[in-house]
């Protein structure tokens, strides 16, 4: 019987059983809209705002720096446009990264087109950036940094936290993106000193659909929708308060076993890691030891990715060449292209992300069948027929 492994965890997760059980109760008996005044609202008023408590303890913040959204792009969004609207009188210069998923690189192009000016940072081969850089770039109408925590696509981490020194001294909104690493390793938003910080549920076994983005008591920010007084008018509309409590309730799970998750996932990432770069001209993306626990990101020459994601899907096993926002764009990954690698590599990387559910037996598994994979996909290609 073909084994079947799910290797995508970065893309998105499966709902936690016991965040589905705390859920179910608020599509059916606990129904009420939360600003409701009887008692079915209140009832769900109660419920997100111990939700909302959970989920500022978790990351370090207050209760009422806490704002729900729709999921991390549009908590990006809500960041990156609100801050440039709020404070264009003082300036209208924003930077980010090359290597920034698209919900924050889009913005910042789209905010281009409207008269403000955007830095692109460049990365080293690691796809890190450089605080000289940084430094170098900011400007007295600097007003925003946006910055990836955790790369989504190679794992590679970026120095938030000397950012966030940098920024708060140059008196500048800095801005993180963190859908990669709430749920996953530990994130303190005073520790990293950021005044911003977008995450989503799916991403540690919750709900799609949700997530929230922290905005630092102070921090100038406009709302982009209009239309009510919820979430403080920063994001009006009814709450989703099933997903609010099954968000609540998976940071929670997450935070009670992530030692023990972080410890376990990355030992098995290694392993990984270890048996594919035994085949012959396979590299390793991103950086060696300071990369996302469960990311593996590497580059196959001679063979093209959505080959090899096809014939491993065939053989039961998901992954990606990259962010699942784009698995549909045939242009290699700009986080890649951004780090030095050629189109030829670029084309022919492969991303494997790794979760809690994760066994040794999968790891196993996809060593076993990989070899086999790359050879029959090599012999097809006529650049290696060549070489």
């Amino acid at each position: 019987m073909q084994r079947s492994v799910y290797l995508d965890h970065a893309a998105t997760t499966p709902v936690h059983p016991e965040v589905l059980a705390a859920m179910l109760p608020y599509f059916t008996r606990n129904f009420g809209n939360p600003s409701s005044v009887h008692a079915f609202g209140r009832e769900s008023r109660i419920a997100v705002d111990k939700a909302r408590a959970t989920i500022a303890n978790a990351i370090n913040a207050d209760a009422r720096e806490i704002v729900f959204t729709s999921g991390g792009t549009e908590a990006d969004n809500m960041a990156i446009q609100g801050v440039a609207i709020a404070m264009a009188d003082k300036g209208k210069h924003i930077i980010t990264s090359s290597v920034e998923h698209h919900a924050v690189l889009d913005t910042c192009e789209y905010l281009a087109k409207q008269g403000w000016e955007v830095t692109f940072l460049p990365v080293d081969e690691f796809g890190r950036i450089s605080l000289a850089d940084l430094e170098a770039a900011i400007r007295p109408d600097t007003v925003l940094i946006s910055l990836i925590h955790g790369n989504n696509e190679v794992g590679t981490m970026q120095p938030v936290a000397e950012v966030g020194e940098l920024a708060r001294k140059k008196g500048i909104v800095f801005h993180v993106d963190a859908v990669q690493t709430v749920g996953t390793i530990p994130v303190d938003v005073k520790a990293l000193k950021v005044d911003l910080l977008s995450f989503s549920a799916h991403k540690f076994y919750g709900p799609k659909g949700i997530g929230a983005l922290y905005i630092r008591k102070g921090t100038r920010i406009k709302p982009l929708v209009h239309g009510g007084g919820q979430e403080r008018k920063y994001r009006p509309g009814t709450e989703n308060h099933a997903a609010i409590v099954g968000m609540a309730r998976a940071l929670e799970f997450a935070l009670e076993n992530m030692s023990d998750n972080v410890d376990r996932v990355t030992a098995l990432r290694d392993r990984l890691i270890k048996g594919l770069l035994e085949i012959p001209e396979v590299r390793l993306n991103g950086h060696p030891t300071d990369r996302l626990p469960g990311n593996v990101n590497v580059g196959i020459r001679y063979v093209e990715g959505e080959s090899l994601i096809l014939s491993l899907d065939m053989k039961g096993v998901a992954v990606s060449s990259g962010s699942a926002c784009t698995s549909g764009a045939l242009d290699p990954s700009h986080v890649l292209l951004a780090m030095g690698m050629s189109h030829e590599i670029a084309h022919g990387s492969l991303r494997l992300t790794l979760g809690i559910d994760t066994t040794d037996e999968d790891i196993d598994y996809v060593l076993s069948i990989m070899p086999a994979i790359v050879d029959r996909l090599r012999k097809m290609s006529p650049l290696y027929n060549e070489k």
